[in-house]
């Protein structure tokens, strides 16, 4: 670390020390089975990178949409696959990362899906429109026993201040992704993303990494030092 920035208000995640211990709850490196990692060797190479940066967990969360329709077996073998591969020391874990639409709502009712940490469902939406009955999907999946963990709310336009409040009190769990507060998706993203945690909304975070240079480009990333210690705060749950 130079000079400047230890003096700057700002530092990088690679230098900030937040990835020290950290859980990753949110990234696409299960191989060839969404638009993330392709290969083995690719999600080798990028869990051996997790390890160096101070990652201790790691959730696969690989997409489940109608375009997308990956089947629980299926991504369940590619998992066990990855798993007999890897010699490292992160623990590895897999849940999905799926879309509230019509096959979600079959798989919620049949009870086949892959839940995450604490019985919780990570999903996603749209990032222009709320699905239809948003609201009550999200109360679908707790009448069934689950809490539904939000991924990146800070990309949802349609979401306003009094809107996350109620998701809220409806005990809607989010998951920043911490390329949004770097600034990866842009500055509007970004401003929401910063406004969340300073009202501490965010119960988890992940990288949502799909792509090794993606990964390699947020470590080097800066960002303000005021953060790291509210991103402390979620960082290893």
């Amino acid at each position: 670390m130079s000079l400047l920035d230890i003096f700057s208000s700002k530092t990088t995640l690679r230098d900030s020390g937040l990835m020290v211990g950290s859980v990753d709850n949110h990234c696409h490196l299960l191989p060839g089975v969404d638009d993330g990692i392709t290969k083995m060797e690719s999600t080798l190479s990028l869990l051996s990178s997790m390890e160096e940066a101070g990652v201790r967990e790691c959730w696969f969360t690989p997409h489940i949409m109608e375009d997308i329709p990956n089947k629980t077996e299926m991504l369940k073998q590619r998992f066990e696959e990855v798993k007999a591969e890897y010699k490292g020391s992160l623990s590895l874990n897999l849940a999905a990362e799926y879309m509230l639409d019509n096959l979600f709502t079959e798989r919620l009712g049949a009870g086949d899906l892959l839940v995450h940490k604490n019985q919780s469902v990570l999903v996603e939406s749209s990032c222009l429109v709320a699905p239809y009955g948003f609201e009550s999907k999200l109360e679908e999946i707790k009448h069934m026993g689950y809490f539904p963990i939000l991924a990146h709310p800070e990309r949802y336009v349609f979401l306003d201040d009094h809107e996350y409040r109620k998701l809220k009190k409806m005990d809607v769990r989010f998951q920043l992704n911490i390329t949004s507060l770097l600034g990866l998706y842009g500055p509007m993203v970004k401003d929401k993303a910063e406004i969340l945690l300073e009202k501490g909304m965010y119960n988890y975070v992940g990288t949502d990494t799909h792509r090794t240079d993606r990964w390699l480009q947020m470590l080097d990333r800066k960002f303000k030092k005021k953060y790291v210690d509210l991103l402390n705060n979620i960082i290893n749950n």
